[in-house]
């Protein structure tokens, strides 16, 4: 009776301890996970490094890590229910104590993947930080993803309609697509998403796994495979290739050359970007503004050439700022504009702004402030710098030097961003800043990064929030680049 008696106060004091108590070595802070079609990331967070090892097992596919020094709490069994069903590369997770001293994790892919395990530092809020980053096997090719957005002609957030009395003005010499004319680019890839349609399939994803699995199930058996998810397999229409740039042709006045703005929604992730008073983050008012600009741009012409939009991310999910250029530069993006909402210490500071590139130092210390501040969004949201030195093409993406051309062009586009945009709210400057944006330095790409409003400001972080305000800033930016290409037409 004794020995049961000091049995039930043991378990009643680790019961009062709590898991962070009973942890050895560091304590989980928080779980995180990211699904995006290029990659989905696991983010683990912890008050002390933390050491992993893994590995993958090809059929069916799956993720094994073993994290040395902790025991099963809680706070990493979250990681289970937050695993969504329509994640493109994650079926479900398991987690299980391995051995005394080694939590397991076993991943259940829903294709094959290409993992990269790495730590991060503290930076900004977060201590120290365990990734998997998982990518898939065959990566979405950039013009794959170019025809899947552009098949998605009435994505979220719905277009509202213009208030009564306050119609958005087309530019002088170009006007918006009406139904009844002739674009061969969309007939095009109507006919195209049209043949991988399936009929009598809903679409739903299986849901994923629950259940937090012992050390004796996992990492030997998997579970029952679930049907294919056909919603996930690729980001566009296997084995179709988009047709080349100018190639659609028309039965009216020959081929015609579609120009191509891709919008830059900035952050995303692990990164939020800059933090209202209220707590709003600044990747999530940009992304709507960048999904409201890409349905307009989709609906409109300038002059006989379709005006299309390319999106560097289209959901939550931290895109390196140099993959953001190449992403542009990959599908030959015609402009470039980043999205962003500034933040300042002092709370009265308001309106927009737009910046240009400078190779010579920045127009103003703000700017400069500024652009050193944007600059350290791969830092809070986290590279694997192992993995970026294997990868020539971003290394050249920074590197290259912007040519005096893509400049001047960009300071156009920025001069006519900046009369609509005046039309919309105040502006914080009345002409086109300059400072070292590495994420403006594509060099064969007109390129500004749009400061939409101030979300430190408490007035324009309550507009900011608003489906109203945000379309306003897309009506604007819309008109500002039609108006651009009215000025500068393409050469072809």
């Amino acid at each position: 009776m004794q020995r049961r008696e000091l049995l039930k106060k043991g378990s009643s004091l680790a019961l009062l301890l709590g898991a962070p108590q009973l942890a050895q070595g560091a304590g989980i802070i928080a779980v995180r996970v990211w699904p995006a079609q290029d990659y989905t990331r696991v983010t683990i967070e912890s008050d002390a490094p933390l050491k992993a090892s893994h590995r993958t097992v090809e059929d069916p596919p799956r993720l094994a890590v073993d994290i040395d020094g902790l025991k099963l709490d809680a706070a990493l069994q979250q990681l289970v229910g937050k695993v969504r069903s329509d994640d493109p590369n994650i079926a479900g997770v398991r987690v299980g104590q391995y051995t005394p001293d080694v939590v397991r994790l076993v991943f259940d892919l829903k294709r094959a993947t290409e993992p990269q395990v790495f730590t991060l530092t503290p930076v900004a809020a977060y201590k120290y930080r365990l990734v998997f980053d998982l990518y898939p096997a065959n990566p979405p090719d950039p013009m794959e993803m170019l025809l899947a957005q552009l098949g998605q002609g009435g994505a979220q957030p719905p277009i509202p309609a213009p208030p009564p009395g306050q119609p958005t003005p087309p530019a002088t010499g170009v006007h918006v697509a009406q139904a009844d004319e002739h674009d061969p680019l969309a007939e095009l890839i109507a006919r195209q998403t049209s043949k991988y349609r399936e009929p009598g399939t809903s679409g739903a994803p299986g849901a994923p796994s629950t259940a937090v699995a012992s050390a004796d199930g996992i990492g030997i058996k998997p579970p029952p495979r679930p049907e294919p998810d056909r919603t996930v397999a690729s980001a566009g229409a296997p084995g179709i290739r988009p047709p080349a740039r100018g190639s659609a042709p028309s039965s009216r006045g020959g081929p015609r050359r579609m120009l191509l703005v891709a919008i830059d929604p900035g952050h995303g992730g692990e990164d939020p970007g800059a933090t209202g008073p209220a707590g709003t983050n600044e990747k999530n008012v940009v992304l709507p503004i960048a999904l409201y600009l890409r349905d307009r741009l989709n609906a409109s012409t300038a002059g006989r050439y379709p005006l299309r939009a390319f999106l560097t991310r289209e959901a939550d999910y931290f895109v390196p700022l140099n993959t953001r250029v190449h992403k542009a530069r990959s599908v030959g993006a015609d402009l470039f504009i980043s999205i962003h909402a500034d933040a300042f210490t002092n709370p009265g500071a308001r309106g927009g702004s737009v910046f240009a590139l400078s190779e010579r130092g920045a127009s103003s210390n703000a700017a400069r402030w500024l652009a050193q501040k944007e600059n350290q969004a791969d830092a809070v949201g986290g590279i694997n710098i192992a993995a970026a030195s294997r990868a020539p093409h971003l290394q050249r993406a920074l590197l290259d030097m912007s040519t005096a051309a893509q400049i001047t062009d960009s300071l156009k586009l920025g001069h006519a961003l900046l009369r609509e945009m005046d039309k919309v709210g105040h502006l914080h400057k009345k002409q086109v800043e300059r400072a070292g944006f590495a994420v403006l330095r594509a060099p064969d790409i007109p390129s500004v990064l749009v400061e939409t409003a101030f979300i430190s400001n408490p007035e324009e972080e309550r507009k900011l929030r608003t489906a109203a305000y945000q379309s306003r800033l897309a009506d604007a930016l819309l008109v500002g680049v039609r108006n651009y290409f009215a000025a500068n037409p393409p050469l072809a």
